[in-house]
Parts: C-alpha cells; structure tokens; sequence
C-alpha cells in the first residue's frame, strides 16, 4: 500500500457512518464514527519540549530555552540579537522587555504602521508539538492577527504548560475561543509555489523565534 492509498483508507475509515440515518429530514439522528487516530497523548515534560523544539527547528524556526527567572534575559537577547528596538506588542503582554525597546501597545495600528516595526513580541494559547505549530487565538496577551502577520519578525513566548502533544488535544484547549480568529503558524512564513525555490516572508513574518520556558 502506498503512503497515498494508506491515507486515503483512514479517511474512509474516519468517515464511514450512515448519513442517512432516519428519514433524512432536518433533525435526524445520524451515527458519528468513533474517531480513527490518537486523541490523547501521554508524551510529557522535557520530551514533550524537546519534540516541539525539534519540530519548530525543522521549520527554520529559532528556538531559545527558558526559566522564569531567565525569561527577561533571553527576551532581551533575541531582541538584541535580531536589532528589533522598535517591537509593538499586544495589549495585555505583562512581560518585561529590555530598557533598550521602544515599546509600542497596538491600538489599531494600520498595516503600514506595522510594517515600519522591527518586530511584534506576543504570547501564545497552545502550542502543538507533533506538528512544530504555534496557535494565537487572539487573546489580550496575543493580540490582533496583524500584528503578528506584518512585521518581518515574530517572538513569541510559549509556557511548557502550554504545550501538548497532538492536534486534538490542542483542539480542545481552543474550546474556550469560539468566536475569534485563530492563527496557525508552523515555522515562518514561506512558499515555494515559484520554481519550487523556497522564498520566506511572503505570506508573514521572515522570521520566527520562540521562547519555550518552564514556570
């Protein structure tokens, strides 16, 4: 069986049910299939990081380690290392920033404000480590989908309490966010729709760097 044909026959198992249960009329009972893949995972502590870390730097993604107590600092270096002294954040960031960075808290910025800032700093909902993905649901600590779109670099701090394993286990964190837009990232922006040549920040940030600490 190819990879292909092998996806393909989950699907159907995923989906296999009767659909037309009942007399097909609005309000019929339908059977929903038992899901057919993981939902829940056992995968913890320094693994569980290590597998998101790894994931994030298969995606060109920088990845910096942190404490509580170390967190301000590595902050300060990845700003500093980067050159970003004119950052804008979200409204309710509550994270300390070096004396160096001309702080800017978005308002409403338009998307040519943005764009004359060296970079956005936000925090993070949940964080999938089977798939390197950063997920913002657009919380006070995260902000407007913009800001973390426009400028040309992008750090954001993800908790280790903020980490799971699988896509379905992040689902679930997300509950509580209906309503609000919701953003994907795995690694920087990029395509390679043009000559299969990878290009980075078309679509987003040119660079990611995350921040994974332990509280």
């Amino acid at each position: 069986m190819t990879a292909r044909e092998d996806v393909l026959a989950r699907i159907r198992r995923a989906t296999t049910g009767d659909v037309t249960a009942g007399n097909g009329d609005a309000g019929s009972p339908v059977d929903q299939p038992e899901a057919g893949y993981r939902t829940h995972s056992d995968l913890a502590g320094a693994a569980l990081l290590e597998l998101l870390a790894r994931r994030l730097t298969d995606y060109r993604a920088l990845v910096r380690r942190a404490s509580a107590t170390t967190l301000a600092n590595e902050v300060s270096a990845a700003l500093g290392l980067r050159g970003a002294r004119r950052v804008v954040v979200p409204p309710q960031l509550h994270l300390a920033l070096p004396p160096f960075a001309e702080v800017t808290v978005d308002d409403g910025l338009t998307a040519a404000e943005l764009d004359g800032y060296d970079g956005v700093v936000t925090r993070a909902a949940v964080a999938i480590a089977e798939t390197g993905t950063i997920v913002l649901d657009g919380g006070p600590d995260q902000g407007r989908r913009a800001i973390s779109l426009v400028p040309d670099y992008h750090l954001c701090i993800v908790a280790a309490n903020q980490v799971v394993h699988l896509v379905p286990e992040a689902v679930d964190r997300l509950a509580g966010a209906t309503g609000r837009p919701l953003t994907w990232i795995s690694g920087p922006s990029a395509t390679s729709d043009i000559e299969l040549e990878r290009v980075e920040g078309v679509h987003g940030p040119r660079t990611l760097e995350v921040i994974l600490f332990t509280e």
